[in-house]
């Protein structure tokens, strides 16, 4: 009798030990952004056009302009939180932030730890030089010194070009691609690695004396990242990405900042 009875004890102990597994397992991202009413956006605050700060210290951006629209579509506050993007990762995985959505690389190395949508805007690895450098290729930066933001994808496509970056004299890692520019304007670097969609936007804004190599390190895509778990509010935001696709609302944000839509929604 007592073997029953403890036998019994056990089994029920751990029918609620699975009922309780089973519950805590469950995707309930989705359900849990909207009961919190809040839709928090992890980024560097100083990445135009995709987020930086205006003239008056507001978030502003594409990415931030897309991201606004999603947070209203889902029936939510919106929030930009600036973050350090070299611990990005760990900002998500501790709940500070509900996404990174700031011109952010899908990468094979990311796919294994995050959730990401689908693609929604093609981007390019480039080198951008000054004017009066002289410097029209890879291989004219020979022996030179060039800069780059930390923990970015730009860091990511020098390492995997390995001849290239074997002919360089030094690389410097800036905590801000705006940073490495200026660097480059002054001639501390001879060169920086950085988006092709961030440099043509500074360039044609700022008006400052550099130019685009064509010769690239790595095409990419950027995409919306989750926490690994976190599929329904990843697909609720592609569905809803794709929604303002159909109608109209995505060619409108990104004609404001790119002239056209430059985007790969849907396609």
């Amino acid at each position: 009798m007592k073997k029953t009875v403890v036998f019994v004890a056990a089994l029920l102990a751990a029918m609620v030990f699975a009922g309780c597994t089973k519950k805590s397992s469950a995707d309930n991202s989705l359900a849990d952004l909207q009961k919190k009413g809040e839709f928090v956006l992890g980024l560097d605050d100083s990445f135009p056009p995709m987020g930086f700060r205006d003239e008056n210290n507001e978030i502003v951006g594409f990415d931030i302009d897309l991201a606004k629209e999603v947070a209203a579509r889902l029936g939510v506050n919106f929030r930009a939180q600036p973050i350090n993007w070299d611990a990005k990762e760990q900002e998500l995985s501790t709940g500070n932030i509900d996404c990174i959505w700031n011109g952010l690389t899908i990468t094979e190395e990311r796919l294994s730890m995050l959730s990401f949508t689908k693609p929604y805007l093609a981007n390019e690895q480039v080198l951008v030089v000054r004017k009066d450098s002289g410097i029209a290729s890879l291989a004219d930066l020979a022996g030179k010194t060039v800069g780059l933001q930390a923990g970015s994808s730009a860091a990511d496509a020098l390492d995997g070009a390995t001849e290239f970056k074997a002919t360089l004299k030094n690389v410097v890692e800036f905590k801000e691609n705006i940073t490495a520019l200026n660097d480059l304007e002054i001639g501390g670097v001879d060169g920086v690695v950085m988006d092709k969609v961030v440099a043509d936007y500074s360039i044609v804004t700022t008006g400052k004396p550099f130019v685009v190599l064509d010769q690239g390190l790595a095409p990419e895509n950027y995409g919306i990242a989750f926490r690994k778990n976190d599929l329904a509010l990843t697909a609720a935001v592609q569905k809803t990405l794709e929604e303002m696709k159909a109608d109209g609302t995505v060619e409108k944000i990104s004609t404001k900042w790119f002239g056209s839509d430059i985007t790969v929604i849907g396609k």
